[in-house]
């Protein structure tokens, strides 16, 4: 099946009573191996944090069968707090963001492009200048993939004391590449 064969639906705030319970099932399965871990299990208050922004914006894909096989979903950075600011000297004169906070797919689902193809589904319709996000810093290969799609790597964080420490990556949208 190629990313063709897929389906993307698009879903808001509004939707997110609709859609919580499949973005923890894909979640459940994306993080089997890491399911003890006290981050990980703190899953459903992120999705509740996020979907409860009313620029909440989420996309889903399901495979021929309907069955749900990955997504990715973020919200609008509030103008002046968008994190990502604290790790440049000189930030471009556009700064509206949108920050994506996950993106992920069922371990079937990987390395077939499908994660490429639920990115830009999210981020076509966006009118913000720059699109931001973490990657867990020990995972060069997922890093290197998100430079492949134009990223640059401004700055780590630990936004949590359990969590990862993470890769802060900017992408330009007012670019095309």
């Amino acid at each position: 099946m190629t990313t063709a064969d897929v389906a993307l639906r698009h879903y808001t705030h509004n939707d997110l009573a609709q859609i919580r319970q499949t973005l923890l099932d894909v979640h459940a399965d994306a993080y089997a191996a890491r399911a003890e871990e006290e981050f990980v299990q703190r899953f459903p208050w992120f999705v509740n944090h996020w979907g409860n922004k009313a620029g909440f914006s989420c996309v889903i894909a399901h495979d021929g069968g309907g069955q749900p096989i990955g997504f990715t979903y973020g919200a609008p950075s509030e103008a002046g707090q968008e994190w990502w600011r604290e790790y440049v000297t000189t930030p471009p004169a556009e700064t509206s963001t949108f920050a994506i906070s996950e993106l992920m797919l069922r371990v079937a689902w990987r390395g077939r492009g499908l994660g490429q193809h639920l990115h830009q589904a999210l981020l076509g319709p966006r009118n913000e200048a720059l699109a931001a996000l973490t990657v867990d810093t020990k995972r060069p290969r997922l890093q290197a993939l998100y430079e492949s799609w134009g990223y640059r790597k401004v700055g780590v964080r630990q936004p949590f004391p359990d969590s990862p420490v993470y890769a802060v990556m900017v992408l330009d949208l007012t670019v095309e590449i």
